[in-house]
């Protein structure tokens, strides 16, 4: 039996053999062939420039998805751009930023940028070594999600490089900057509970890195809303400061429902710390809300399912997220102007809040007897 022949190409190798067309990197030129127009039409279509009708537009998109074209982008950044975005995630283990993260991939899906995310840590030094990291890459602009850095740092990063920075307040003059209004958002919080009877009512911090006013992250000025709103209401505001994490949320539980007066809600400053304050009263035998009330704030994905029910604020990870995004491109197409964005949060009613009169009655001191504390 005779073996069969291998196919050869045009320039004398076997098509399925390395140096062979097929296995070659596919090249503008192969994409302007394919599609019938000329090298400059891809390029425009490829930079997502003005004036392509969309006809030419499917012409060439539809040739880059027959052979697989990829540009390259060492090349496209000699050319004065990368086509990337970097994008610094401060807490992998935070709920909220990949929701914020998914925002960002879905605004810049449909345009010809690609995000190239970095986990950059809780520390400034490792903030400003992961930003350089991105910035040596060639990345056309940067989306900086919760930077703990000095605010001189962030306002020189800006005169460098496109910058838009998420959930650090005070606003810049030469980058973007996308916040939730924390302050009134804590606000809401306090009001439900306050008009559901509520008194003593503890909040669950976390450490302000030594960030100054009003060049501040989310968590202050949550806390900052949460003490306004309850002197508003001629009452006492307590911070427990550990950290926006499940167990922190815990500890602060644990200290706060270990009294002889324990509060009757707890407003956990994130979802993430929630979960743990419900942790701490499953675990001290309190039922929620009948026994005592607990609150968040992010509305992640997790505080939505039944058996958790969280009532909390809603910030929208996947808004502050798109609207990152779409500022960042803005930046890079020119703008210089400043743009600090504020999203306005919304109260989301669930099940874990309710009546302060079941456990305090009349503002009573006292009336709940102080749970038992295991020290296992």
């Amino acid at each position: 039996m005779t073996a069969p022949r291998s196919v050869q190409s045009r320039g004398g190798h076997p098509a399925n053999e390395p140096g062979s067309a097929q296995s070659r990197r596919v090249t503008i030129n192969d994409v302007a062939r394919q599609a019938g127009v000329s090298v400059s039409a891809v390029s425009k279509v490829l930079r997502d420039a003005y004036g392509i009708s969309s006809e030419m537009r499917g012409k060439v998109n539809a040739a880059i998805d027959q052979l697989g074209y990829r540009p390259n982008a060492g090349a496209r950044a000699m050319r004065g751009r990368s086509f990337t975005i970097g994008v610094t995630l401060v807490d992998l283990g935070s709920p909220f930023q990949p929701e914020i993260a998914q925002g960002i991939a879905d605004e810049l899906g449909p345009t010809p940028y690609q995000e190239i995310m970095i986990a950059a840590g809780s520390s400034p030094a490792g903030n400003q070594r992961s930003i350089e990291a991105l910035i040596d890459r060639q990345v056309d602009g940067l989306i900086v999600i919760a930077p703990w850095t000095s605010a001189d740092w962030l306002e020189e990063l800006g005169t460098r490089i496109p910058t838009v920075v998420i959930a650090r307040h005070g606003g810049a003059a030469s980058y973007d900057s996308v916040v939730d209004d924390d302050v009134m958002g804590a606000g809401l919080m306090v009001d439900h509970l306050v008009a559901l009877g509520h008194r003593r009512i503890v909040h669950t911090g976390h450490p302000s890195g030594g960030l100054r006013r009003p060049s501040v992250l989310s968590h202050t000025a949550r806390a900052d809303g949460y003490k306004a709103a309850m002197k508003r209401h001629g009452l006492d505001p307590e911070v427990i400061v550990t950290s926006y994490s499940e167990q922190g949320g815990y500890d602060a539980a644990i200290r706060a429902l270990g009294r002889p007066q324990p509060p009757t809600a707890i407003f956990a400053g994130a979802d993430i710390a929630a979960l743990g304050v419900l942790r701490a009263t499953e675990e001290l035998g309190l039922r929620v809300p009948e026994q005592v009330t607990v609150t968040g704030y992010d509305n992640i994905f997790f505080s939505t399912v039944g058996r958790i029910s969280l009532t909390t604020v809603d910030q929208s990870g996947h808004l502050t997220g798109s609207m990152s995004a779409r500022l960042i491109l803005e930046r890079i197409n020119g703008r210089t102007a400043p743009v600090h964005s504020i999203i306005a949060p919304s109260l989301v009613i669930r099940g874990t809040s309710g009546p302060a009169s079941l456990i305090d009655h009349s503002d009573r001191i006292g009336t709940t007897a102080a749970p038992v504390i295991s020290t296992r």
